[in-house]
């Protein structure tokens, strides 16, 4: 684990339990969706991996999905790679973390996400938002507010 936060120290700041709501929005502002979410996020110490987040979702109508991603840090980078989705993520700053993803059943290259996180200076809020491409062009926006839970 050390490894990790020597090259990803803004990590440990993001391990904990947060709870939010995730807002999808078409490039013309029309909400699309939006529902709960809580995240689950440790850095595991048996080797299995170097983070694991476990990501519930749940909307209005009782719906419920939960997804786990682990990542395993390569260089400076952490990386993705799941029945789901395939990517990385970097920190920039002591602040935000940039990640660059697809998700596995996408048909073009020319679709993909970024998701750019930001951490407040005191560690109790996270503002996320992700860019959905297709083709090179912005399709849909998400907008994600979480606060510190556990």
């Amino acid at each position: 684990m050390s490894n990790l936060l020597d090259a990803f120290p803004i990590l440990e700041k993001h391990a904990g339990q947060w709870s939010g709501e995730y807002v999808h929005i078409t490039p013309e502002g029309e909400i699309v969706d939006r529902h709960a979410s809580h995240l689950n996020c440790w850095l595991p110490d048996d080797g299995s991996c170097d983070i694991t987040q476990i990501n519930t979702y749940t909307w209005d109508d009782g719906r419920q999905q939960s997804i786990e991603f682990n990542g395993h840090l390569r260089g400076k980078d952490v990386w993705f790679d799941n029945d789901r989705i395939i990517g990385h993520m970097h920190q920039t700053d002591d602040l935000t973390i940039l990640l660059t993803w697809r998700y596995k059943s996408a048909t073009g290259d020319g679709d993909y996400l970024y998701e750019l996180i930001q951490l407040s200076k005191d560690g109790q809020q996270k503002i996320r938002t992700w860019h959905w491409m297709e083709g090179d062009r912005v399709v849909k926006r998400t907008v994600i507010q979480e606060l510190r839970v556990k």
